[in-house]
C-alpha cells in the first residue's frame, strides 16, 4: 500500500478504493519523490506493470527544509528529475503510467494529455446566458442544492447518487472501467476532503449529483450523473453553477476536468463555467526497454501506452 497524505487524490480512503498496491521512491541529494501506484500483470506472463490511480494522485516530493528557499522556492517543479537518469531496474517492471497532479510535474519529458476547463475565483466569474437561464427556470420550479459532506452523506443519497451515474455512463456508453461499485463510492465519501453536492428535483427526488473532492490546491468536480427522467431540466447545470459558487467561498480554482475527446459535447458543458484552461500531463516511462520492445512487437499501438496494452 502506497505512503497516504491529506490531499484526497493520495488519501488512504482513495488509494483503498482504487486498490493502490504500490509506492514508487526516487531518491536524490535533497530529495524524495513518491507516487501511488497500480502494479498489474502483463497477460499470461511473469512481467509486470504499473499505472498510477484514476484522477489526479501526482508526485508528492519531500525534501530536505535544509534545501528549501522559503522565499518561493522548493516547489514539485524544483525536483525536475529526468526518468531517462533513473535506474528503474530494482523494481522489476517494464513500464510505468503516472497521472501527475495539476501543478508542474517534479519530472522532466512530460505529456500532455488533455485540457481540462478551470472556474478560477481570482479572474472574472464566466456562464452562458442560456446556461444562467435554465438555473433560473429549476430555481424557480423548485430544484434545490444540497452539497454535504462526504462522511455525513446517508445510505440512501449514495444509493441514489450511484443510480444517476450509472445512467449517466450507460447513455455515454462509457467504458467498463468507469462503472465504479457502491464500496468505492462508500470508501471515497469517507473521506473529509470530499462532498456530494445534489439537485433535488421538485417532488424531493435526486436528480443530479456530483462528488466534489479536494486535492492539491485544487476542487476537482469529481465523478457525477444526472438521471434519465430529468435530463430535460438540465440539473447538472444547478450542480457545476453550485460548486462554483462553493470554490468562491473556499477561495480554491474548481478542476472542472476535460471531455472524452478534445472539443466534445461533455468539454463544451465545462468550458460554459470555466474561465481559464490548463493542459493536463503525464509521464509515460519504459522501465526495461527490451521488455517493453517484445511485448509490443507486432502490434499497433496507435499512440497509446504502453504499446502493448493498445488492444
Amino acid at each position: 500500500m502506497a505512503a497516504a497524505s491529506d490531499e484526497f487524490f493520495r488519501s488512504t480512503p482513495f488509494l483503498e478504493a482504487e486498490g493502490v498496491t504500490h509506492t514508487l521512491r526516487i531518491e536524490t541529494d535533497d530529495a524524495e519523490l513518491l507516487a501511488p501506484l497500480i502494479v498489474r500483470a502483463i497477460g499470461e506472463g511473469p512481467e509486470r506493470d504499473a499505472i498510477s490511480p484514476y484522477g489526479y494522485p501526482g508526485i508528492s516530493v519531500s525534501r530536505d527544509a535544509s534545501d528549501i528557499d522559503h522565499s518561493g522556492a522548493g516547489s514539485m517543479s524544483d525536483a525536475s528529475i529526468d526518468p531517462g537518469d533513473v535506474d528503474f531496474s530494482p523494481t522489476r517492471i517494464v513500464s510505468v503510467f503516472l497521472r501527475h497532479a495539476l501543478v508542474d510535474p517534479p519530472l522532466s519529458g512530460t505529456r500532455e494529455r488533455n485540457v481540462v476547463q478551470i472556474a478560477d475565483p481570482g479572474l472574472p466569474r464566466k456562464s452562458r446566458g442560456s446556461d444562467r437561464n435554465q438555473v433560473n427556470r429549476n430555481l424557480r420550479r423548485g430544484y434545490e442544492l444540497r452539497l454535504v459532506p462526504g462522511p455525513e452523506t446517508s445510505a440512501d443519497e449514495r444509493s441514489a447518487f450511484l443510480a444517476a451515474y450509472e445512467q449517466t455512463m450507460r447513455r455515454t456508453k462509457a467504458a467498463r472501467r468507469y462503472f465504479f461499485s457502491a464500496a468505492y463510492f462508500d470508501r471515497i465519501l469517507s473521506s473529509s476532503r470530499t462532498w456530494l453536492a445534489l439537485a433535488l428535483a421538485p417532488d424531493g427526488e435526486i436528480a443530479a449529483a456530483s462528488i466534489l473532492a479536494e486535492s492539491d490546491g485544487y476542487l476537482h468536480y469529481y465523478l457525477s450523473g444526472s438521471v434519465d427522467a430529468h435530463l430535460r431540466d438540465s440539473p447538472m447545470k444547478n450542480v457545476v453553477s453550485g460548486l462554483v459558487d462553493f470554490a468562491v467561498e473556499r477561495r480554491l480554482p474548481l478542476n472542472l476536468g476535460g471531455g472524452i475527446a478534445p472539443g466534445d459535447a461533455l468539454e463544451e458543458f465545462k468550458r460554459g463555467f470555466a474561465n481559464r484552461e490548463l493542459a493536463w500531463q503525464t509521464s509515460e516511462i519504459v522501465c526495461d526497454p527490451a521488455a517493453y520492445a517484445r511485448l509490443s512487437a507486432g502490434g499497433e499501438a496507435g499512440g497509446f501506452f504502453p504499446a502493448y496494452r493498445a488492444s
